[in-house]
């Protein structure tokens, strides 16, 4: 549109004035050169084609070659008193095509090119900004123009990141939905079953079991954030271990935290789970509550089990066994946060996970 109008103005200019150059028809010609180029350039660059630092370079000699040809049709006083024929108005085109292209930087210097063939053709520099504002107009069109097309550019991948991301979580969500009812509830029900009967089908339920868990964490892994995100929404991440025996309560807005906090959290949380498959009895069950605290976030995994006798965990680590240490503990520490048990025997066992939402290291 600015090079539609740009040239309205320059038949304009030009019809106005053509009779004062002396050679009116030979400026007619440039003038028909003008606006053929400047077709061709509106093709180029609305097709695709012309969007290339080679066809922009060739834009500003064009115009550069359309300016200084004004010695050409003009007397020297004229070209004194006046701007070029072309105007100053059309050869700001090459400026804004540069700054689209390349940014500020590369439309400013394009400007200033422009402002160095109009010196160049009066025999100066004009410093009067009051009378003649041409480098300002160009420089603050490169320096415009050429920050809006960054910015543009940089929404526009923004958009586009945003449309790939939200296809791949639907697809994810489908995936999960279909693994979640398929699947995950066979294995459950394979397991529950097979603990009920009991004799050789003991270790069937106990290998169901296994998978079954190990399909809930691939499907947890990939549900919310894809990598490369800082945050993540920790409260979708626990609503995929709700199952036959767990029981999940989360917010129903998203809880988002540091991705790396949500991460180990959540393995901390597979972690307690997979004790209570493990050890808490078969008729066991596990509840999850999360609680949004502001700055930083609890989980509590409890369970109704037969709980934990007294010295059984410094037992377990006395053997190198260290899973509770590192697995739980370890890693809310290393977040810097804390981790909770309270259990007993016949009391079942209930942890408190405690992480900030951003991953403080300690030593």
């Amino acid at each position: 549109m600015f090079r539609l109008l740009s040239c309205v103005y320059a038949f304009g200019f030009h019809l106005s004035i053509n009779s004062d150059l002396d050679r009116p028809v030979a400026a007619w010609l440039l003038f028909a050169a003008l606006v053929a180029w400047s077709a061709v350039c509106a093709v180029a660059y609305l097709q695709g084609f012309g969007r290339r630092r080679a066809w922009v370079l060739a834009e500003i000699a064009v115009v550069v070659a359309l300016v200084l040809s004004t010695e050409v049709v003009a007397s020297d006083q004229w070209a004194q008193d006046n701007q070029s024929w072309p105007t100053t108005l059309w050869a700001t085109n090459a400026t804004i095509s540069a700054a689209i292209l390349a940014g500020p930087i590369s439309g400013m210097l394009a400007g200033l090119v422009i402002v160095a063939s109009s010196a160049a053709l009066k025999g100066y520099v004009s410093i009067d900004l009051g009378r003649n504002a041409t480098v300002v107009i160009e420089l603050a069109v490169g320096l415009a123009v050429g920050m809006a097309g960054q910015t543009a550019r940089r929404a526009h991948a923004e958009l586009q990141r945003a449309a790939r991301l939200s296809a791949s979580l639907e697809e994810r969500e489908r995936l999960s939905r279909q693994v979640h009812d398929g699947a995950i509830q066979v294995l459950a029900l394979v397991a529950r079953r097979g603990r009920e009967i009991g004799g050789d089908t003991a270790q069937l339920a106990e290998l169901a079991g296994e998978q079954e868990r190990a399909l809930r964490r691939l499907v947890s892994a990939a549900d919310v954030s894809p990598r490369g995100e800082a945050n993540s929404d920790v409260a979708a991440m626990l609503r995929r271990k709700a199952s036959d025996r767990v029981s999940v309560s989360v917010p129903a807005e998203p809880v988002l935290v540091d991705s790396t906090v949500a991460d180990e959290l959540l393995a901390a949380v597979t972690n307690a789970l997979d004790n209570v498959e493990a050890h808490a009895g078969p008729d066991a069950r596990a509840y999850v509550l999360l609680e949004d605290l502001g700055a930083s976030v609890t989980v509590s995994v409890r369970d109704d089990g037969v709980g934990i006798p007294d010295g059984r965990l410094e037992e377990a680590v006395g053997e190198g066994r260290v899973g509770v240490a590192k697995s739980i503990v370890g890693r809310m520490n290393s977040l810097g946060g804390d981790a909770k048990l309270s259990t007993g025997p016949g009391a079942g066992t209930e942890w408190e996970l405690t992480v900030p939402r951003h991953p403080k290291q300690t030593r």
